[in-house]
């Protein structure tokens, strides 16, 4: 066995690591202060190749950590990037707390027992986009799963991913969306609100729709049935608003 694929499997079994699949679950984790342990790949020259061209800003760090290995020997399938790598889960106590603190800028989103990997991927990665404070999640379902931080791009390291209990929900107005609440076009949703979404089959939970304190619904027509879950954050997330335009958030850029 090869020095680095035992250096990987030996890294995998004794911490609490996370996959980045691909090249841009990679450029996203380091732009976002990840701390990466190991990055293997097929032809590391093409990572190198690759970062250059398209993440000029964490090419140094790719150029130093990317070492050549047999991915097809530690992955079940191997990204299209030819690239993975292994960083460490952000500390969990630390984002909950980051979750809780007020006054919160930006909403923090809520899947109540989501059960599709990759939706919840993608609501990851729009809660990153937008700039939500974190993406929360009820169930069985763990929100680091490797297909999820996949889906995500990475970007799990550019808010806060958390599953907590009922319970454990950070403070603020909770926000629940439902064929029977209010119209969304008449609502201005506050920046500390609890954004909760359910399944597509079933929607919301009853315990979750009892602790709401609004129900709000998403313009639909009659007969259609639903919306995907990553399609309803968005449209909620729009309508909250997002990030300042660009000529809004001054730096060197405006």
């Amino acid at each position: 066995m090869d020095d680095t694929v035992r250096e990987w499997r030996e890294a995998e079994q004794a911490g609490d690591l996370v996959l980045l699949d691909g090249f841009h679950a990679l450029k996203h984790a380091l732009r976002f202060g990840a701390d990466v342990r190991m990055v293997i790949a097929e032809d590391p020259g093409a990572v190198r190749a690759l970062a250059r061209e398209l993440a000029p800003d964490v090419e140094a760090a790719v150029v130093r950590l990317v070492r050549r290995a047999g991915l097809r020997e530690v992955l079940p399938r191997v990204h299209p990037t030819g690239v993975a790598a292994l960083a460490v889960r952000p500390d969990r106590a630390a984002g909950i707390a980051g979750l809780g603190r007020m006054p919160r800028p930006a909403p923090v989103v809520v899947l109540d027992n989501p059960r599709n990997l990759g939706n919840v991927g993608a609501v990851v990665r729009l809660a990153a986009g937008f700039g939500a404070t974190g993406v929360v999640t009820r169930g069985d379902l763990d929100p680091w799963h490797p297909n999820v931080v996949r889906a995500g791009a990475g970007l799990h390291y550019a808010t806060t991913v958390e599953r907590l209990a009922l319970d454990e929900l950070p403070p603020g107005p909770l926000y629940a969306l439902d064929p029977d609440g209010a119209d969304i076009r008449a609502l201005t949703l506050p920046d500390d609100a609890l954004l909760a979404f359910g399944s597509e089959r079933h929607g919301i939970s009853p315990e979750l729709r009892a602790r709401a304190d609004h129900l709000v619904s998403l313009p639909m027509r009659p007969q259609v049935s639903s919306y995907n879950l990553a399609t309803s954050v968005a449209m909620t997330l729009f309508h909250w608003g997002g990030p300042p335009a660009a000529h809004e958030q001054g730096g060197e850029d405006s």
